[in-house]
């Protein structure tokens, strides 16, 4: 009787040491934040591959003034997504959607990518996963330009950025963590910071999308419908490729939102 007693209070004293481990190591991970080497590996390239090229103007190689000039338009030729030359069957023009991802016009393009991706990313790949989250991001990426490129067969202006895989990265988000709270600066409310669910939030930003990709021409600008592709890909792939298992509807994450769009 007693040995079973002392068993019983050991196993008691076991299972009471390891849920302190476990709560230890939550909170570390908690006070850490998420792990996302994808998510921030993407951010790196993107910068290196920005620093490197002619568009931030700090290269000596691409020169100044006129020269500078000419050397960003023959870059954006290059690594960019030119929709007329598309569909032609050129091997490296069928490669330019997952290019034209790394490649940015300036720096407030940049910028505002990713800061876009590090805002909704970190916790959209430690849902989905590293391998997985990769794969997802440059999917969705390319069919995003895909899409554009689709409805825009004939421009002959490059279309660069990776705004198509982020917005992808945004309609994820809003499946996986509708509840979250995002942070956002309205301009019709003098840019005061308010606190709103994502399910709010995100649409909001999705018909801003569709209003000005209907304003929108087939020349130089910003491309809202590969915005909108790219977020319609990626919440249907979080409704349909994790299961509604993977959503997060009771635990509000915290997600500051800016005010530049990708």
């Amino acid at each position: 009787m007693i040995r079973n007693w002392s068993a019983a209070v050991g196993r008691a004293a076991r299972r009471v040491r390891a849920a302190r481990a476990a709560g230890a190591s939550r909170a570390g991970r908690a006070a850490r934040g998420p792990a996302a080497p994808v998510t921030y590996g993407l951010m790196l390239l993107c910068c290196a591959v920005f620093l490197i090229g002619p568009a931030a103007g700090v290269n000596p190689v691409y020169g100044t003034g006129a020269e500078l000039f000419a050397a960003q338009r023959a870059y954006f030729q290059r690594w960019g997504v030119i929709p007329a030359d598309l569909f032609e069957g050129s091997p490296r023009a069928v490669l330019t959607p997952a290019t034209a991802l790394f490649v940015h016009g300036s720096w407030v393009h940049l910028l505002g990518n990713l800061l876009f991706l590090y805002v909704f990313g970190a916790l959209t790949e430690e849902r989905m996963g590293r391998v997985r989250f990769a794969l997802f991001h440059l999917g969705c990426g390319y069919l995003a330009l895909l899409g554009y490129a689709l409805a825009n067969s004939h421009s002959p202006q490059p279309l660069i950025g990776a705004s198509g895989a982020i917005s992808a990265v945004l309609g994820a988000f809003l499946y996986l963590f509708p509840r979250a709270r995002v942070t956002s600066l309205l301009p019709f409310l003098l840019f005061l910071p308010l606190r709103f669910p994502a399910w709010l939030v995100l649409p909001f930003w999705a018909a801003l999308q569709w209003l000005a990709a209907a304003r929108a021409g087939d020349g130089p600008g910003v491309a809202y419908l590969a915005h909108l592709v790219g977020f319609g890909l990626g919440f249907l792939y979080a409704w349909g490729g994790r299961g509604r298992r993977a959503r997060v509807k009771n635990v509000p994450v915290t997600a500051p939102e800016g005010e530049k769009q990708p």
